[in-house]
């Protein structure tokens, strides 16, 4: 709790613009990480006001690389809880159900429990706080109820930072995120069954085409499903 107090010290009379803001949060994931004593990494993933989902006082190059592949897989807890407005918890990513592609790679890189908390400010969903931590059922009740404190103070440091009309222009680019995200999915289960492949393998020759073309995954997987299937190279 000193730490939390010092914290929020060095926070007070700041200027909210967005760049002070941003080192508000990163000091506050700090906090997050040395006072969760099992937290081997914590951060806060927001979405811009362009709808873009994106990492901002991560603590840890783990931290941002696990943040990198929910963005990229379109799931993960910290996704959910911002999407829901719920603590996401995950005791074990060997044994979690639950968007099975992120959690299969978080696993791969050591990570076995996560703790993730949304970040709302008034009636709006600015984003998720989270810790990450290295043994299966790292994080307990009282973790939760500490990582929601930090998670209210960023939600308003975020919040008062936004443009006032940031978030009529979120809620249109994130339904549009979420469309590109369905046709990217269903273009990669099209490429699937043309060519014998598994996910992985449909997905990354989908990602090729993008890089070769240098035009959006989503562009890319419009293509895919416009083009008749004897056409398919």
């Amino acid at each position: 709790m000193s730490e939390l107090t010092m914290a929020f010290a060095r926070i007070q009379g700041m200027l909210l613009s967005e760049q002070n803001a941003a080192t508000a949060v990163d000091q506050l994931a700090q906090v997050a990480r040395a006072t969760i004593s099992t937290a081997v990494g914590a951060g806060a993933s927001l979405f811009d006001d362009t709808g873009r989902a994106r990492s901002t006082g991560a603590t840890d190059a783990l931290t941002a690389a696990a943040d990198a592949l929910q963005y990229e897989f379109g799931e993960g807890p910290c996704i959910s809880a911002w999407a829901t407005s719920a603590v996401v918890r995950i005791d074990d990513t060997a044994g979690e159900i639950r968007w099975p592609q992120w959690c299969a790679a978080a696993h791969a890189q050591g990570i076995r429990s996560v703790l993730s908390t949304p970040l709302l400010h008034g009636d709006r969903r600015v984003g998720a706080m989270k810790v990450y931590a290295g043994e299966p059922g790292a994080f307990t009740g009282e973790d939760a109820a500490m990582l929601g404190m930090l998670a209210g103070a960023v939600a308003v440091l975020l919040g008062c930072a936004q443009p006032a009309d940031a978030p009529r222009r979120l809620s249109a680019s994130v339904q549009e995120a979420l469309s590109d995200r369905q046709e990217v999915g269903v273009a990669v289960g099209v490429l699937m069954e043309r060519h014998g492949t598994d996910v992985q393998q449909a997905r990354a020759a989908l990602m090729a085409e993008a890089v070769l073309q240098d035009r959006p995954l989503a562009h890319v997987a419009r293509q895919t499903l416009a083009r008749p299937a004897d056409r398919e190279g």
